[in-house]
């Protein structure tokens, strides 16, 4: 059993009840970590070496083997729940919104009142910050997460890593100036915060900056070898998806997934899930513009990966990838089998939350005819007034939405919705007027109309932004 012994401040200058300064070291370590999205996150573990009574280094550790290694969670609540009496405020306070956090089929809402209050007592607590304002990413809620932010930003305002963490609400919102201003000034405080270097990135590409993002985040890339599998890859997702967007050479797209995002399996601590997640992102964009065939090889062999069920459940997003992956290739057993998986989960959700998924498990099923080539049954799905940007609890940003977006507009395209699909379009086109893709689309619902002079002015403008970035 713990007891009450020597406090010793952690980074943010809170009270934590332990005698060893090697344990409150060890939790700093991992504050860094979780801030730059780096691969040492286990460094949570030494901190229980060194105190094994310690209540937030237990909490802490069970957050972190959540998702490394389940079966210790169990007995890390163990030890931080036998040791919570001699506990300071502040550790009982992140004990409590870590165990609403981890537990089975939790209340999101009660979750991130719990952290709300924690952040509203205790401010400078990033790591907490950053555990909530993902709470929020997959309640598909940046509101939330920007309300956080702004709560703290006043005791925080020069610190490392928290403009990058105002930054992305910002851009999630559509508030695409703020963002840029709140990131740049990350930007300037740390040159190596790779959240911030993301979000900017995140702006350029929106605003079809594709050429200077590019620069950027190659400029970016030296910094990127500590990071994490998944920031690692998903940092070079954008840069393809910059070169895709800007009608670059398919070689260009092509030498980032196998140098840059599969080439991370070939490090003895890289995460696969993580570079999974990436990959088949990138696969889907390219299949979407009817360009799959530069890469079939390389989505087969992904897919034979995503077949092992052990990575499948982990999260939404991924989920409805790896569905489109298995109907594509031939594999719609196993994709059905995840299919109905996800319908089972929901129907084991609490009402609110199960309410929630229903977006999602929509998605999920369109996905699955869109990759079985069933486009009439996924557009039946879908409907005429789909927008993706509704489906945020699948836990992705609106970047990685807008493929099911794009999907769609192809889908009204072949299925004889040529109006709707040129009134979707012309709207997405007054937010980012810079896609050749985009044109491209509007060209061709111009064409299905019979209307040649609309197209061949459309037309001429896709060909003069394809020519204009790279």
């Amino acid at each position: 059993m713990g007891k009450e012994g020597i406090k010793m401040e952690d980074k943010w200058g809170y009270d934590i009840n332990t005698s060893s300064s090697s344990c409150i070291s060890s939790i700093n370590s991992y504050y860094h970590e979780v801030l730059s999205y780096g691969r040492k996150r286990a460094v949570i573990m030494e901190a229980i070496d060194h105190d094994r009574n310690c209540v937030l280094a237990n909490i802490l550790a069970a957050h972190f083997c959540c998702s490394s290694d389940p079966s210790r969670v169990p007995s890390l609540l163990h030890a931080a729940n036998s040791n919570l009496e001699f506990a300071t405020p502040y550790e009982k306070a992140v004990f409590e919104t870590i165990n609403c956090l981890i537990s089975p089929n939790r209340d999101d809402d009660v979750a991130f009142e719990l952290h709300f209050k924690l952040l509203n007592d205790f401010p400078k607590d990033l790591v907490s910050l950053k555990r909530a304002q993902v709470l929020c990413f997959y309640m598909g809620r940046p509101d939330l997460s920007l309300q956080l932010i702004e709560k703290v930003l006043p005791a925080n305002n020069q610190q490392d890593f928290v403009y990058g963490m105002l930054a992305f609400p910002l851009l999630e919102l559509g508030r695409m100036e703020d963002a840029e201003k709140a990131a740049k000034k990350g930007f300037e405080i740390n040159k190596e915060d790779p959240w911030s270097q993301h979000a900017l990135c995140h702006v350029f590409q929106y605003e079809c900056r594709f050429k200077e993002a590019v620069e950027f985040m190659e400029e970016c890339s030296k910094s990127w070898a500590p990071l994490s599998s998944f920031m690692n890859t998903h940092n070079w997702w954008h840069v393809a998806l910059c070169y895709l967007e800007g009608n670059a050479p398919f070689e260009k797209v092509r030498e980032i997934y196998d140098n840059h995002i599969w080439k991370e399996l070939d490090r003895s601590d890289a995460t696969p899930v993580e570079v999974y997640l990436n990959a088949i992102g990138l696969l889907l964009r390219v299949y979407v513009r009817g360009e799959i065939r530069f890469f079939d090889d390389h989505l087969k062999i992904l897919a034979g990966y995503l077949s092992n069920r052990g990575f499948w459940y982990l999260e939404w997003h991924l989920d409805l990838l790896i569905l489109w992956a298995l109907a594509f290739t031939g594999k719609s057993t196993e994709g059905q089998d995840l299919l109905n998986g996800l319908k089972e989960k929901v129907s084991t959700m609490n009402s609110k939350k199960g309410k929630l998924m229903q977006k999602g498990l929509m998605l999920a099923e369109a996905t699955y005819e869109y990759g079985r080539g069933d486009f009439n049954k996924a557009l039946e799905l879908l409907g005429l007034d789909f927008d993706a940007e509704n489906c945020k609890m699948i836990g992705a940003s609106g970047e990685q939405l807008d493929v099911f977006n794009e999907a769609w507009y192809v889908m009204l395209l072949d299925g004889g919705q040529a109006e709707k699909a040129i009134e979707v379009i012309e709207k997405q086109l007054k937010k980012r007027g810079g896609s050749p893709f985009l044109w491209r689309l509007l060209e061709r619902g111009y064409k299905i109309l019979g209307k040649q002079e609309e197209a061949k002015t459309v037309g001429e403008k896709a060909k003069a932004l394809e020519m204009a970035y790279f």
